[in-house]
């Protein structure tokens, strides 16, 4: 059996936010993403795992739409693995990808797979240049026929859908330009897809990796895919784990890594970390006034992690140049976390380059 305590501690040593310095090269959350949402995201991400980020650019960066249509970030000389790994299973794994579009598809009898297809060439013909998203949306309702296309009420005018359009991105060979917004598209370089992505990329494997023990249901919401689909391609070399009753999933050479250990460490997670993306939500925070203040439905704070455990929240305040944070423990906190804190405080606004004006905490 084993407990919700050495489920937190195993991720937090798979996703190495225990490390105190790493390379891009060595980085594991680079394997499935590092969602890029926000003025913490992909970066800080990689900052809380010991990577200098100070002088990395879009020579080892590559920013995609990929899981969810979320931006994440991936090493470039991984996209040919990345590309092919990010596929949907099958033409119905794809439908539910593209949410609502793929009712006007079907109804116009049009494959999911096939029509992703058609937007990714019309996509490819128009982004010739870097071009703002804005402007790649307005030129495809122009070229593609009406079941692609929705009216849409706030902007008075007709768009692609957004899904299709966001998973389409890397069919078509387009990257997101970093720190541009709104976002730019341009071509990749001698774009190329592999035919299949090693065991190191594969989705499912990099989840139960990192995101594990695990059941299918929790992949397939990560992913947005049937658990169907997941149950088809779930990996062979893994091992049952009851985590507090329930049956879940490990990879097999990942089983000695559960092994009951402590993890000292306190980081500031940006609000989308892959720590806080797990599925399994009450596994990561049991108290659900605490998730609910963790994940609302508009603009979620960031959480602190202390000793393996979300132990609060955090959200940046500017005034000028000056960053603030704003620390809501969830429980007292004694001063040498207090203190350890303050210091990730400071590395944030250094990761800014910004000064700290201090941090408050609301006791």
């Amino acid at each position: 059996m084993v407990d919700r305590r050495q489920v937190l501690t195993f991720r937090v040593r798979s996703q190495q936010l225990d490390r105190a310095e790493g390379t891009l090269a060595d980085t594991a959350v680079l394997d499935i993403g590092a969602q890029d949402t926000g003025p913490d995201g992909g970066r800080w991400a990689l900052a809380v795992r010991g990577v200098d980020v100070t002088a990395l650019d879009g020579e080892d960066l590559i920013l995609l739409w990929t899981v969810r249509g979320a931006p994440h970030l991936y090493r470039r000389a991984d996209l040919a693995e990345v590309a092919a790994a990010v596929e949907p299973f099958s033409d119905p794994d794809a439908g539910k990808r593209v949410y609502d579009a793929a009712k006007p598809l079907r109804a116009a009898g049009i494959g999911i797979l096939a029509a992703l297809d058609e937007v990714a060439d019309r996509m490819r013909a128009v982004v010739t240049r870097p071009i703002v998203k804005g402007d790649v949306s307005g030129r495809l309702a122009e070229l593609l026929p009406e079941p692609y296309l929705r009216f849409c009420r706030p902007c008075d005018a007709t768009h692609p859908y957004e899904m299709p359009f966001r998973l389409a991105a890397v069919r078509a060979g387009l990257e997101l330009r970093l720190d541009t917004s709104p976002p730019v598209l341009q071509r990749i370089s001698g774009f190329r897809k592999a035919a299949t992505p090693s065991d190191r990329f594969d989705l499912i494997r990099a989840y139960l990796r990192l995101l594990g023990p695990a059941t299918p249901q929790h992949v397939a919401g990560y992913l947005d895919a049937p658990v169907k689909e997941v149950k088809a391609h779930w990996p062979q070399d893994v091992v049952e784990v009851p985590v507090d009753g329930e049956p879940r999933w490990l990879l097999a050479a990942d089983e000695a890594a559960l092994a009951p250990t402590d993890a000292p460490v306190t980081r500031l997670l940006g609000p989308f970390d892959l720590f806080l993306q797990a599925k399994d939500r009450a596994t990561l925070l049991p108290d659900p006034a605490r998730a609910k203040e963790l994940w609302p439905v508009l603009g979620r704070p960031g959480a602190v992690l202390a000793d393996g455990e979300l132990v609060g929240t955090w959200r940046p305040r500017k005034a000028g140049r000056a960053l603030t944070i704003a620390v809501q423990p969830w429980r007292q906190l004694p001063r040498t976390r207090r203190e350890a804190v303050v210091a990730q405080a400071e590395r944030l606004a250094a990761y800014r380059g910004v000064p700290l004006a201090g941090v408050e905490f609301a006791d």
